[in-house]
């Protein structure tokens, strides 16, 4: 594996460990953010920043960067309403110009895509 792989797979684990994270610090944001017909709204957030923080540490070694490459799409892709809720109602995120969060949307194709990148063990030997 190149040097700039390398770098790539912990840039994405951390990024992610350090957006979860950020769900214990600020975890009011993104129950803000939740669509209103999802249930459990802080628990939801609880858990995702848990698997964020949880598939961005196992990203790291190069063993484990499958099974995160993995869960990290999973965890994209479950949380794209929230991302499709912001971009329908700019109204009720007025701090957020809405062409932020229309552009929000291609970009978690992007992060999806680089989570995938690393779901084929020959990514990361």
């Amino acid at each position: 594996m190149t040097r700039g792989a390398v770098v790539r797979r912990w840039g994405l684990g951390l990024a992610f460990v350090a957006a979860g994270v950020n769900h214990f610090v600020n975890p009011d944001f993104y129950v803000g953010i939740m669509p209103p017909y999802l249930p459990w709204h802080a628990e939801l957030v609880f858990w995702s920043g848990v698997a964020e923080v949880v598939f961005g540490l196992l990203a790291l070694p190069a063993r484990t960067a499958p099974l995160a490459g993995w869960g990290l799409v999973a965890l994209l892709v479950a949380v794209l309403p929230a991302n499709v809720h912001m971009a329908v109602n700019p109204d009720l995120f007025p701090r957020f110009p809405a062409w932020l969060l229309l552009v929000r949307l291609p970009l978690q194709g992007v992060l999806i895509w680089w989570a995938y990148r690393w779901t084929r063990p020959e990514q990361t030997a």
